[in-house]
Order: C-alpha cells, then sequence, then structure tokens
C-alpha cells in the first residue's frame, strides 16, 4: 500500500509539473530564452546529474537486495532475508521521493528561468521566438517526462526484485524444511533398526547365559557325585582306620595292665623282702607307712586301667554304630535294587499271562500321539533337550534319571520305545539293556542307546541294543530311528545299527 501510494503521488507531481511548466512557457517564454541557453543547460546538466545520482543509488539498492539473497541463501534466515528486502523497498522508496524533490527544484529553476526568458524575449523580440520558446519548453517537458519513466522503471525493477528475494528466500526455507524432514525420517528408521539390533544381542546373550547356567547346573551335579564318591571313600577310610586304632589300643591296655601287674607283684615282694629283713627294727608306724604307699600305687593303677577301658569301649561303640549306619545303607540300596527286579519280573509274569490269552494277530504301528518313549539319563541338560524334541514331534516321554529310576518306571509303564546313556548312576544303559532282554515282557522293546565313545559297538550288540548313536548326532537321525522301528519292530539281538 505504502509503494502504491508513494507511486500515484509521483505521478500527480509530475503530472501537475507537466501542466504548469507548459503554461508558464506558453505565456512568458519569449526569444530571451536562447541567450540564456548556455546557462540554462548548464543548469539542466546539474538537473540530471541529480537524476543520474537517483539512478546510482536505485542501482546500489538493487545490488544491496542481490546481497541479501545470497546472505539469505547462505544462513537459510527467512527474518533476515525478510528484513533486507523491506530495507531495499525503503530504499526505493527514498529514491522515489529524491528524485520528486529534484524534479521540483528543476521546475522551480525552469520556472525562474522561463520568468526570465519571457521578460527578455517580451522586451527584444516577439512571437516568432515566443514559437521557438514553447517548442524548447515541449522538448524541455518530454525529457523530464522520460526522465520520471526512468526514474519509476528503476523503482519497479527494485520492487521486482525484493519480491523476487523474498520469493527464493522462501523456496530456500521450504527446502531446507523437507531436507531436515528426510533428515528425520532416516535417522528415526536408523535408530529404529539399532534398536532391534540391540534387542536381538539382548536375545540371544538371554540364550548364552541359560545355556551356560545349564552346563554348570551339570558340572555342578557331576562334581557333587564324584565329592559323594570320595565321601564314600574317606568314611570307609576312617572307618577301617578307627577299627585299627582300637586294635592298637588294646594291645596298649593290655600292655600297660600286665606292666601294673608286674610291677604290682614285684612291689609286693620287694615290700615283703624288705618287712621280713627289717621286721625287727621297723616300727608299727612304718609299717603302716609301707602298706598305704601299696594300697595308693594299687589304687592309681586301677584307675589308670579303669580310664584306658572306658576309652577302648567308647571307639568300639562308636565303631560300631558307623558301621551299621554303613551296613544299613548298602542294605537299603540292595533292597531297591531287589524291589525294582521283583516289581519287573511280576509285571514280565502278568504281560506274558495275557499274552498267552489274548489272540494273537498282526498289530498296527502306533501313531506318534499314541507312542509313549522312556528317556533315561542323568544330565538334566539332556533331558531337557531330548524331550524338547520328541514333544515337537508328538511323542509322549517319561522322564528317568538314571538306571533304576527308568527299572521302576518301566515296572509301573511299558514304554514303546527306550532311549538311554551309557554311564549312570546305581544301573548303567548296558545292565539296564540286558535286564530287559532277559524279561519276557520287556525283551520286544527296541532300545537306542547315546554314547560319545566309538569302542561300545560291540558290547551294545551283545547287550540287545537296537540302535547305537554317536553324540552328537542330527535330531532328524533320532525321529527317523524311532519311527522306523515302530514300524518294523527290534532287530534280532547281535545286529545293533551303528549310527
Amino acid at each position: 500500500m505504502r509503494r502504491s501510494a508513494a507511486l500515484a503521488r509521483s505521478r500527480d507531481a509530475a503530472r501537475l509539473a507537466a501542466d504548469e511548466i507548459a503554461r508558464i512557457k506558453a505565456e512568458y517564454l519569449v526569444e530571451a530564452a536562447r541567450a540564456e541557453t548556455e546557462r540554462i543547460e548548464a543548469e539542466m546538466a546539474d538537473a540530471a546529474a541529480a537524476q543520474l545520482v537517483a539512478l546510482r543509488i536505485a542501482a546500489e539498492a538493487a545490488e544491496a537486495a542481490e546481497a541479501a539473497e545470497a546472505v539469505g541463501l547462505a544462513g537459510r534466515d527467512e527474518a533476515s532475508a525478510r528484513a533486507l528486502a523491506d530495507a531495499a523497498l525503503k530504499e526505493a522508496v527514498r529514491l522515489e521521493a529524491n528524485r520528486s524533490a529534484a524534479e521540483e527544484a528543476a521546475r522551480r529553476v525552469v520556472e525562474q528561468l522561463q520568468a526570465e526568458r519571457a521578460a527578455a524575449v517580451i522586451a527584444q523580440r516577439g512571437e516568432r521566438e515566443l514559437a521557438e520558446a514553447r517548442r524548447l519548453a515541449a522538448e524541455d517537458a518530454e525529457r523530464l517526462e522520460a526522465e520520471r519513466v526512468a526514474a519509476k522503471n528503476a523503482f519497479f525493477l527494485a520492487q521486482r526484485l525484493a519480491a523476487e528475494e523474498a520469493a527464493r528466500v522462501e523456496a530456500a526455507l521450504a527446502a531446507a524444511e523437507e531436507t531436515a524432514r528426510r533428515s528425520a525420517l532416516a535417522e528415526a528408521v536408523r535408530l529404529k533398526a539399532e534398536r532391534i539390533a540391540f534387542e536381538e544381542a539382548l536375545r540371544v546373550e538371554a540364550e548364552q547365559i541359560a545355556a551356560e547356567a545349564a552346563a554348570q547346573v551339570e558340572i555342578a551335579r557331576l562334581a557333587a557325585q564324584a565329592s559323594a564318591r570320595v565321601e564314600a571313600a574317606r568314611v570307609e577310610a576312617e572307618l577301617a582306620a578307627r577299627l585299627e586304632a582300637e586294635r592298637q589300643a588294646a594291645e596298649d591296655a593290655a600292655r600297660v595292665e600286665a606292666m601294673l601287674m608286674a610291677a604290682e607283684s614285684a612291689a609286693l615282694a620287694k615290700a615283703a623282702r624288705i618287712a621280713e629283713a627289717h621286721a625287727a627294727r621297723l616300727e608299727a608306724a612304718r609299717i603302716a607307712e609301707v602298706d598305704a604307699a601299696l594300697i595308693e600305687a594299687a589304687r592309681v593303677a586301677e584307675a589308670d586301667a579303669a580310664r584306658l577301658a572306658a576309652a577302648r569301649i567308647a571307639e568300639a561303640d562308636a565303631a560300631r554304630r558307623e558301621a551299621a549306619r554303613i551296613a544299613e545303607e548298602a542294605a537299603a540300596l540292595a533292597a531297591a535294587e531287589k524291589i525294582a527286579a521283583a516289581a519287573l519280573e511280576a509285571a514280565a509274569l502278568a504281560a506274558a499271562s495275557a499274552v498267552a490269552i489274548a489272540p494273537s494277530k498282526q498289530a498296527e504301528p502306533k501313531s506318534a500321539a499314541d507312542t509313549v518313549v522312556l528317556l533315561a539319563d542323568d544330565s538334566k541338560v539332556v533331558r531337557i533337550k531330548t524331550n524338547r524334541l520328541l514333544l515337537n514331534n508328538q511323542f509322549q516321554v517319561l522322564l528317568a534319571e538314571d538306571g533304576l529310576d527308568a527299572a521302576k518306571q518301566i515296572a509301573a509303564r511299558l514304554p514303546d520305545i527306550i532311549i538311554t546313556d551309557v554311564e549312570m548312576p546305581g544301573l548303567d544303559g548296558f545292565e539296564l539293556t540286558r535286564q530287559l532282554r532277559e524279561s519276557p515282557l520287556t525283551a520286544h522293546i527296541p532300545i537306542i542307546m547315546i554314547t560319545g565313545a566309538e569302542s561300545y559297538e560291540e558290547k551294545a550288540a551283545e547287550a540287545g541294543v537296537d540302535v547305537l548313536l554317536g553324540k552328537p548326532y542330527p535330531e532328524s537321525v533320532m525321529i527317523e530311528h524311532i519311527h522306523r522301528l515302530m514300524r518294523v519292530g527290534r532287530k534280532v539281538a547281535g545286529e545293533a545299527a551303528i549310527a
């Protein structure tokens, strides 16, 4: 609005100045103006110089606008660019005002000169030179109009440059915002990828820690078993040492007692000899003192013998109690084994009777969901891992911690397949297999044995193992053996498959 008002005022002032100049020149200019032509041209040159100064100032404003554009692009600061554009606009308005003032000053000078010319022309020349003066005035008016148009074009140029600068600044800001948005989106994607990678690393680390904990538990169990075996050996050694010590103590006590008796006899004989040799010389009091000494020596000897006998009796009682405890534990273990064997035998007889009564027919292979697999292994880690494999393949699973536990569970419920380890406490895999093959009830059950040694092939075949799997083995191989054994049954004893 300010630029439009200034432009309208400039146009009005120029129009009024031109009308006034034309009117004055038409009435007063005379041929005397020719005499003053050189002076007027000098003054007009000064006015033209003022116009040139105005144009130079406008050019400087345009350069300032271009500098504002460069600063706006470098700093991408919309506020600074707009401030520079406003400053350029104010400078253009100021230049327009200066131009108007210069035109007004020129008009006044022209009016004065024209008045002087008119007076001179009226006095000297006439109508001919008045027409010439009018022509010159018209030329001056045209020149002033051209200068006004040039100034107006310069103003419009400055205004256009300011608008273009504002548009460039706006575009630069939009580009900067788009770049920032894309950078923020890329950063968000990168942070999400890093978070997912971090969570995956945490999961892997947790699985590793769980596996290490399971391994440590297995190591602790093995160490506890080894400690138990060492403790049993130590207890047996201590019992033997205690018995030997009791025997030595008894012999030492016998020797001490014999020495005391011999000393007592020697003392009594010596006292008798002394009493007989000095009976005449010793008084009744002396004889009493000797008797008292002999009695005290006998009392001390008896007390020592009683103390040694009591200690020997206490040690013998402790040894007997420890031997009785060990014997009770051994008897309990033997009784448990006998109970398991009796249960197997009873179940075998019952199954044999049932088989003899039931009609014989070819049974269809069981599905995985109906197949019961007994897993006997003293390693908790192996039991957990193999149990997960069997359950994932729809099998029913029974878990036994060792051979004795497996025998008890077999007596309670016959499995369809048995998977056993070799080395287990109480009853190992070979002995378990032999007992199962000797019983009519369990002789038909296929047995898969797992071992890390390659030297058990012949021993496994002799015991009656159907499949001997070496560690480590592929899980698919284990499942294939189970399905095959359920389809075709076990092989003849001594023909174990080695995998």
